[in-house]
């Protein structure tokens, strides 16, 4: 016997289920289940053990390996589920990073040495494990500001290490740039019914051709970092009427050096930003160039810090605003919260499977966990998901951290069960009570 889910996540559950084989669609459910009710070190056995399933448990690590080859059909599902359930905005914002997860052991399948982004007082630069290439949709709460919602991962397996999988196991060798490019497509094709300017932020290491090109192709407008080296060209002059036969120029035939141009004193603006829920002032250059990366005209945004340094972006759209560029910048940062809260609450990379299709399944079922949380808590009041009371030297205002909307999840299940026996049968005031407080300490 598994938990109850509130009706609502159920219904998504389900739905994700119709797109699996009907033999095994019934397991997804009790899946989603234990990785909400799991404790301690997040195995696939705490997942097991929370959801109840104790005799056809092999059967379970089987459907995992399964699932790990249609994980794109169900996030295709999972995108137009989160479409239709909150309002997107005049814009689809979309942020694109990449992470690790620590792995153990020689015969872990895809796992290798990847560069390690936080290394820690022992400042270990690398480390052993899987490297994910991850996109999520960037929403706007009323209350809580910024939250991203994870749809896909897809993993990066180094060209050296694909040589050591099983023959049926063996996936085509894709850069990181290769595997956002793919990501960026998807989405597009997934979103595209929207009818909404489809937009992507990622970090600076993406803004290289082979991401920019097929991005820009799929019909994506791209944010991110510049490098303040960058090869950019000026605008090219319009051809004059009667100038002569052949295309007109498409780049401009002066280098734009970024650093005379944050070196010069004319041309900088001061206006006031919300970035990251505070509303700070920034003064900022904006200008056009061309890059030949992007494939033609750019808008390129220099920001000066508060220690007198400057830094640069760009954005494809070239009549973009600093207000559209720096927003999708500080959103970014949702994503990098994601992955802390996939790591530290639901504890990807901690479920021990050595096979390749279940370790994309478990890590792809972490992020959608996250997401379909956040869909269930997205309506829900403040006072329902965290009560703070017995900590007063917390701000009791402070926004629900993703654990306390997961634990209000939790509650809500075991209320749910507490209710429907209380309606067979009238419990007392004091067994209530009790009821409360072991609740409260459950979750």
């Amino acid at each position: 016997m598994t938990w109850r889910l509130p009706a609502e996540m159920t219904q998504w559950i389900r739905s994700l289920s119709n797109l699996l084989d009907k033999r095994n669609a019934f397991r997804l459910l009790p899946i989603f289940a234990g990785i909400c009710f799991g404790q301690g070190r997040r195995t696939v056995s705490s997942w097991l053990r929370a959801a109840g399933i104790s005799d056809d448990y092999e059967d379970y690590y089987y459907f995992l390996g399964s699932l790990g080859r249609k994980v794109k059909s169900l996030a295709s599902l999972l995108a137009a589920q989160v479409a239709g359930a909150i309002p997107l905005g005049d814009r689809v914002l979309l942020a694109l990073d990449d992470t690790p997860t620590k792995r153990y052991g020689p015969e872990v399948e895809g796992a290798g040495i990847h560069h390690n982004p936080t290394p820690g007082p022992a400042q270990q630069k690398l480390l052993y494990g899987h490297c994910w290439v991850v996109l999520g949709l960037v929403v706007r709460h009323a209350r809580w500001g910024t939250i991203c919602l994870p749809l896909l991962a897809k993993l990066y397996v180094r060209a050296k290490d694909i040589a050591k999988l099983l023959p049926g196991r063996r996936l085509k060798f894709a850069t990181k740039l290769e595997l956002a490019a793919q990501l960026a497509a998807w989405a597009a094709a997934c979103l595209s019914a929207t009818g909404r300017s489809l937009w992507i932020v990622a970090d600076g290491a993406y803004a290289k051709t082979p991401f920019l090109k097929q991005a820009t192709r799929a019909g994506l407008v791209i944010v991110s970092r510049l490098r303040k080296d960058a090869a950019l060209c000026s605008v090219p002059k319009p051809p004059r009427r009667g100038q002569g036969r052949g295309r007109p120029r498409k780049y401009g035939a002066q280098r734009v050096s970024l650093a005379k141009r944050a070196a010069s004193r004319g041309g900088w603006t001061t206006a006031e930003f919300t970035l990251y829920g505070r509303t700070v002032s920034k003064t900022f250059k904006l200008f056009q160039a061309t890059y030949r990366p992007a494939r033609g005209l750019i808008a390129v945004l220099l920001v000066k810090e508060d220690d007198g340094s400057w830094r640069a972006y760009f954005c494809t759209k070239a009549d973009a605003t600093a207000v559209e560029i720096l927003e999708a910048v500080a959103d970014r940062a949702s994503l990098e919260q994601v992955f802390h809260d996939v790591k530290e609450v639901h504890g990807s990379g901690q479920q021990q499977l050595r096979n390749l299709y279940s370790n994309i399944a478990a890590f792809n079922l972490n992020l959608w966990a996250y997401t379909l949380i956040e869909l269930w808590a997205w309506g829900k009041t403040h006072k329902a998901l965290c009560d703070r009371s017995a900590s007063p030297w917390d701000d009791p205002e402070r926004r629900p951290s993703h654990a306390d909307r997961r634990n209000a999840l939790r509650r809500a299940s075991i209320r749910g069960e507490f209710s429907a026996l209380h309606a067979a049968r009238p419990v007392t005031r004091k067994f209530r009570s009790l009821f409360e407080r072991v609740l409260t300490l459950a979750a």
